[in-house]
């Protein structure tokens, strides 16, 4: 089994049919002030995986400061059945809303394990407006 993307969004679900939805991608926040709580991300993780994955998978999430303190980690278990005679692939979407602290401006990093072993890094950017970087001077306006 491996993560064919991972990422921060506003909001995510599947579809009747199984597809999978995902509204306002991000990789970068501005808060007014720190320490911060954003509420609610969703974090989006796509799983491609076959028959040779039945059984049981432990999948870790761990939060990074970019100080490199782990602010906060959780896991859970994932069951794989035995897909249907003649599927090769199988899809496994995990959603998850998640409220993120935040300590410090900088890069922060979602870290997602699975059986104990990192599979992806869905990095964070965190502002506050004191440190934004000034917004690009149009070329018509030089």
């Amino acid at each position: 089994m491996h993560v064919t993307f991972a990422l921060f969004a506003d909001a995510a679900n599947l579809s009747q049919e199984g597809k999978l939805n995902i509204l306002g991608v991000f990789d970068a926040l501005q808060v007014a002030t720190l320490p911060a709580l954003h509420p609610r991300a969703t974090l989006v993780v796509h799983l491609k995986g076959s028959a040779t994955d039945v059984g049981q998978h432990r999948v870790t999430l761990t939060w990074l400061s970019p100080s490199g303190t782990e602010l906060w980690s959780s896991d859970g278990e994932l069951g794989i059945a035995a897909p249907p005679q003649g599927v090769v692939d199988m899809d496994f979407p995990l959603i998850a809303q998640l409220d993120l602290p935040l300590d410090l401006s900088g890069g922060y990093l979602m870290r997602v394990g699975l059986d104990g072993t990192t599979h992806a890094e869905v990095p964070l950017q965190v502002r506050t407006a004191a440190n934004a970087p000034a917004p690009p001077t149009p070329a018509w306006m030089s």
